[in-house]
């Protein structure tokens, strides 16, 4: 593979369609799409400066390098990328990519991250941003730690473990989703979800948990939660707390410590097809 090192490299394209090298201790300054159409490439220790710099490219391999936040759109249509020990400081990084690995990686404007792509993977990330994978699927995380509302809209087939979300409307319109040993902060988390379950988690949703279809909860704990598990079908929740309020559940059955109202409109639902118990 062949090296290229301590270079400052500038103009539009200035390295594109390249194959099989490795830049080393380099800049990527102005000029747009610098490693555009290339493959079987590695970076270390490397900054981009300017926009669009991995677009259709595949096979990328990213060490202890530094997106600008003037790097913006940074990774699109790309297959492919794991990328270690960075920092992504640009918005709109990693549209429509597949294969995406991001490692020990913090990423401080974090807007619009991660949309429509296929095969994620995150390990020990820091993340701050509204819309945070939006639309992707097949999607494994581990130690994510994200302030920033409105994640995952629209994800399929998500695993989560060891993180905190802080995150206004989290889970909305997603679907098969599994959280374990975590805490979620926000207010309406889940709406209109399929195939939901909340493993040992702490959640602190204003209204969470409503209009989902097949909820599971083991061992949670949801706090400052009222009118929660509206019109939700198929619930099978273990609250190891106490509920401010539920109201209208469809199906299913809900245990609690305690449950501060019930709100039970026989004109909308057929209460006898949910079991709702307290521990108290």
């Amino acid at each position: 593979m062949k090296e290229i090192k301590e270079q400052l490299l500038t103009g539009e394209r200035a390295e594109y369609n390249k194959h099989n090298i490795k830049y080393i201790d380099t800049t990527f300054a102005d000029g747009e799409s610098p490693l555009k159409e290339c493959s079987d490439i590695e970076l270390n220790n490397c900054i981009f400066k300017w926009k669009y710099p991995l677009w259709y490219s595949k096979n990328i391999k990213v060490y202890n390098t530094t997106w600008l936040d003037t790097a913006r759109s940074g990774v699109w249509y790309t297959k492919n990328i794991s990328v270690y020990d960075s920092i992504i400081a640009a918005p709109k990084q990693f549209r429509r990519c597949e294969n995406v690995t991001l490692e020990n990686v913090t990423i401080p404007n974090a807007q619009e991250f991660l949309w429509t792509t296929k095969d994620v993977n995150i390990k020990n990330v820091t993340a701050s941003g509204d819309y945070f994978l939006m639309n992707s699927e097949n999607v494994s995380i581990d130690n994510l730690k994200l302030n920033g509302n409105y994640c995952f809209d629209g994800a399929k087939h998500v695993r989560i473990k060891n993180s905190i979300l802080n995150s206004k409307d989290s889970f909305w319109n997603t679907e098969d989703v599994v959280v374990e040993n975590s805490t979620i902060i926000g207010e309406y988390l889940g709406w209109n979800g399929k195939n939901l379950t909340f493993i040992n988690c702490v959640i602190d949703s204003e209204q969470g948990m409503c209009y989902i279809d097949n909820i599971k909860m083991i061992n949670c704990k949801l706090l400052n939660t009222n009118l929660c598990f509206e019109l939700c079908k198929d619930i099978d929740a273990n609250i190891d707390s106490n509920i401010d309020s539920v109201k209208n559940p469809i199906s299913g059955k809900i245990t609690a410590n305690k449950i501060g109202e019930i709100i039970l409109d026989k004109e909308m639902i057929d209460p006898s097809k949910t079991i709702i118990e307290t521990k108290d």
